[in-house]
């Protein structure tokens, strides 16, 4: 049987509250008793139950981040972005995979993840807004994700739509008229972030006065090999095109890939723009010109929302607030490289 704090308390001839206080720290004790508690709880090979302490203290000074997939380099680079603001301040991240899927995100967000995390930040993607509105839950949760999230929960998001459109505008601006979108999605039938970032670049195309052409958007899957595959269709089917805006990073080299195999040149012969300004997005052959989502500040944002909730619940507020939950959407900036021309 493991021993308990009231066997450390008889074994050190003082209370069980003195032997709490003691090896919590919650109140003082004298340095001598202290030293007697530790002695007898090493004796007795006693360990503390940080869970309890924690749930008494209120916090646990760990956060979780729920994503869909850890081999997406996108929910890398997020992860490793709030685990670096979170070391600063002597906190933990723990980060959980969902797949994407409606039921393990619902159960990050289970009553029961209270009492392991202070609070969760969920990337929400197989969730619907009707589930997370009818979500009951004491859990501190900050949404991150494209979606049209309930108003009842701070979200933090991209510009999908206007870092698209500013993608596409540069362009069309250097000198491209035929402007692929790789990783596409109809609006009409699909939500999310490729419907947005589809959106903006039709808007770019209504800015010039002109429409896309139908078989310019190509729909894909999300890794390298799909953006490859994309431009392979697209050349050969003897579909024409001088530029490709792909909606993310990971498809934008798969797509620089396809141009070399097909002796394409970059930016010469056909322009490429990727979204996401990943870390290695630099290092490719050109370098990609991408939009840079504003990582930093989602970063920020989102800790500061999450430090606002676990405060309100710590004080039993709850859902009674000064002022309505916050959704923040990141400003968005283009950083040209090499993969397009000069304007």
């Amino acid at each position: 049987m493991k021993p308990t704090m009231s066997d450390v308390a008889r074994a050190a001839g003082v209370s069980a509250m003195t032997v709490s206080n003691a090896l919590t720290g919650r109140r003082p004790v004298s340095p001598a008793t202290r030293a007697r508690v530790e002695r007898a709880a090493a004796d007795l090979g006693y360990e503390l139950n940080l869970t309890a302490r924690h749930l008494r203290a209120g916090r646990t000074d760990t956060v979780a981040l729920v994503v869909p997939h850890f081999d997406h380099p996108y929910y890398g680079e997020l992860a490793a972005r709030m685990g670096r603001h979170l070391a600063d301040q002597g906190r933990h991240l723990v980060v959980e995979q969902s797949g994407a899927r409606r039921e393990a995100e619902l159960a990050a967000v289970a009553p029961a993840r209270w009492q392991l995390y202070d609070g969760v930040l969920l990337s929400a993607v197989g969730t619907t807004p009707d589930d997370l509105a009818g979500l009951h839950t004491s859990v501190p949760l900050v949404l991150l994700g494209e979606q049209q999230m309930p108003a009842r929960y701070d979200h933090v998001r991209m510009d999908n739509v206007a870092g698209a459109r500013l993608a596409t505008r540069h362009l069309l601006a250097t000198g491209s008229r035929r402007v692929a979108i790789v990783g596409g999605a109809d609006p009409d039938r699909d939500a999310g972030m490729r419907t947005a970032r589809t959106l903006g670049w039709t808007m770019a195309h209504t800015d010039t006065g002109t429409a896309p052409a139908p078989e310019l958007l190509v729909r894909t899957g999300p890794d390298l090999s799909a953006g490859r595959d994309a431009v392979r269709r697209l050349l050969s089917d003897g579909t024409d095109f001088d530029a490709v805006f792909a909606v993310t990073d990971t498809l934008a080299v798969g797509v620089l890939a396809a141009l070399a195999e097909a002796g394409r040149r970059v930016p010469d012969d056909v322009q490429v723009v990727g979204f996401d300004n990943l870390a290695s997005s630099g290092f490719t052959v050109p370098a990609l010109t991408t939009v840079d989502p504003g990582h930093e500040q989602m970063a920020v944002e989102t800790l500061r929302l999450l430090d606002q909730v676990v405060a309100r619940a710590a004080s039993g507020e709850a859902d009674g607030r000064s002022s309505g939950p916050e959704h923040v959407t990141a400003p968005v900036r283009l950083v040209v490289r090499a993969t397009t021309r000069s304007a």
